[in-house]
């Protein structure tokens, strides 16, 4: 059972390498495909066990759904409105800035969704995690604009969406 878990991890790995290595490359040529096929299983036999968990979990096709949902609404939706926030604090200097670090605590379980919300909100303008605190399940945030300091209520603000994905991707 357990070689079968670790060739199917080899196999996510090193497809999920190949499909990255052509849309990179921008080329289906015998050359990049053949270039491709041996970067990929090298990096599946040698990357697999660091990164697969679970190889079935990236197979469910629910999973993939949910990360193309949230990838559409992180970069359409949440992305644009933090970007407008912080050109409009730029730009009219008397806006009010409230800077802040504050604790937002989690409830997922893997490191791949803890790591997917702490980018998330470090990627969105206004906010960074400066500290993950993996005894308390929480991350520490300095936020731009700190509209409370109670950790449920900043989780509301900061970070709920990001982790209804995540736990829907990852978990």
């Amino acid at each position: 059972m357990v070689a079968k878990v670790k060739i199917g991890g080899a196999i996510v790995v090193a497809i999920l390498t190949f499909i990255t290595y052509i849309l990179f490359s921008g080329s289906l040529s015998v050359y990049d495909i053949i270039t491709g096929l041996i970067i990929a299983a090298f990096c599946g036999a040698i990357f697999s066990g660091m990164t697969v968990t679970n190889a079935l979990k990236v197979l469910d096709p629910r999973r993939w759904y949910y990360l193309f949902r949230y990838a559409l609404r992180y970069f359409i939706i949440d992305e644009t409105l933090a970007h407008t926030d912080v050109i409009k604090r730029i730009l009219h200097p008397k806006t009010p800035v409230n800077p802040a670090i504050v604790k937002v605590p989690f409830y997922v379980k893997t490191d791949y969704a803890k790591t997917a919300i702490a980018n998330s909100i470090t990627n969105t303008p206004g906010t960074v995690v400066v500290e993950i605190d993996e005894l308390e399940n929480a991350f520490y945030v300095h936020w731009i604009d700190a509209k409370t300091l109670e950790p449920e209520k900043a989780r509301e603000r900061i970070s709920r969406t990001f982790e209804e994905y995540s736990k829907k991707i990852f978990d």
